[in-house]
């Protein structure tokens, strides 16, 4: 039966926006490995002003309310480009969206699914994923297996309770999504090691770190590669050129040449993997504040970032090349020499690759050969309206 106590209101507006973050950041203040992020940061992502994902997106926030204390929120959102791609994708024609859920209990969970499923059935939506926070290269998924240890850079992190909550409320398995640990101060098993140097011999293969002096340049390379090589996955949005400059303007910061690389075949680009210093090891520190020195002891650790676990978020090689041998290979000589220079220069002891989705065999066998282990594991769920 439902809660008559319970209020569902919008929260479009600025004073809305900001207390459906600061709902959010209570929400994550109360899971024992949590780490507070940017509240500047977490703003612009709902801010239709600041996030290129509303210039193809409808969104709609909403904050639960009981006796007028904030109990729980959700986002209900259409991507009009998700809408464009073929069914088999995962998106497609029908498809409506939720994120950004937090509950209180179970009962206000059920309240805010069905008011975010109204929003979406009365806008033609007849089927729903979610949680995808907002866009699919933002947060995707619910943690459902790694909640022990803290997430790292770009990772959501949510309760275990919340997977019963929804799976209640009717929905079922989508897509489960990996992360990989990956101890980096250890060597790959010697047949790695030969492909690695094998393809080091070959003129034809040029592995380079990426050069900040022509960041923009840098950028397309990076996102055309992404975006030709992960065409056919599921759940797959191209970035648009807003996308894509904003991209560029917030990784930099984070960039680190030598952790970052491009291989190219015969001159041309083909691949490309991205290592991201854990920032929020730092956040951890500074509480997720700026002020006063915040921002100090961040810029000082981004600048060098010793002892640093790192991310491997993205990489990708050119669709031409898929299912070669040649792909794997380019794959292994990035990773190789990423992680000589992440275990010492930087000191990491850790890598996480991730997100993979569980039906990329190609991915998977490339994280089973360097001996890395799954330690996170997300699901985006679907129901039908």
């Amino acid at each position: 039966m439902a809660d008559q106590n319970i209020v569902i209101v919008e929260a479009n507006d600025k004073k809305g926006r900001a207390a459906f973050v600061d709902l959010g950041r209570e929400f994550a203040a109360r899971e024992p490995h949590f780490v507070p992020q940017l509240r500047s940061e977490q703003l612009e992502l709902v801010n239709p002003a600041k996030n290129p994902f509303f210039e193809h997106a409808d969104v709609q926030l909403y904050i639960a309310l009981r006796g007028g204390k904030p109990v729980g929120r959700i986002s209900a959102h259409i991507d009009h480009l998700a809408l464009e791609l073929p069914t088999e994708q995962g998106m497609g024609p029908g498809t409506g969206l939720f994120g950004y859920f937090d509950a209180e209990d179970e009962a206000v969970a059920a309240a805010l699914f069905a008011k975010a499923e109204d929003w979406l059935r009365s806008r033609g939506m007849t089927r729903v994923l979610g949680p995808i926070s907002l866009s699919i290269w933002e947060e995707p998924g619910l943690l459902v297996i790694g909640q022990s240890h803290p997430p790292m850079i770009m990772m959501g992190h949510h309760p275990a309770h919340y997977a019963q909550w929804i799976e209640r409320s009717g929905y079922g398995e989508a897509k489960r999504l990996l992360t990989y640990d990956l101890d980096v101060q250890q060597e790959f098993p010697p047949l790695i090691r030969r492909i690695v140097k094998s393809g080091e011999r070959n003129e034809r293969i040029h592995v380079r770190k990426v050069d900040k002096k022509k960041w923009d340049e840098e950028v397309e390379t990076i996102l055309h590669i992404l975006n030709d090589a992960w065409s056919k996955n599921w759940g797959f949005i191209p970035f648009t050129e807003a996308e894509i400059e904003q991209a560029g303007k917030k990784l930099k910061p984070i960039i680190h040449e030598d952790l970052n690389m491009i291989a190219e075949l015969d001159g041309k680009p083909v691949a490309f993997m991205l290592t991201f210093p854990d920032i929020n090891r730092p956040l951890k520190e500074i509480g997720g504040k700026l002020l006063p020195f915040g921002w100090f002891k961040l810029l000082r650790w981004l600048k060098k970032p010793k002892q640093a676990d790192m991310r491997v978020p993205l990489m990708g090689v050119l669709k031409e090349l898929h299912n070669s041998r040649l792909a794997s290979q380019l794959a292994f000589m990035m990773i190789s020499e990423i992680r000589d220079i992440a275990a010492t220069k930087y000191k990491a002891r850790r890598g996480e690759i991730g997100w993979i989705l569980d039906d990329n065999q190609g991915m998977k066998a490339i994280a089973d050969a360097i001996d890395s282990r799954v330690n996170r594991e997300y699901v985006v769920y679907e129901k039908t309206l």
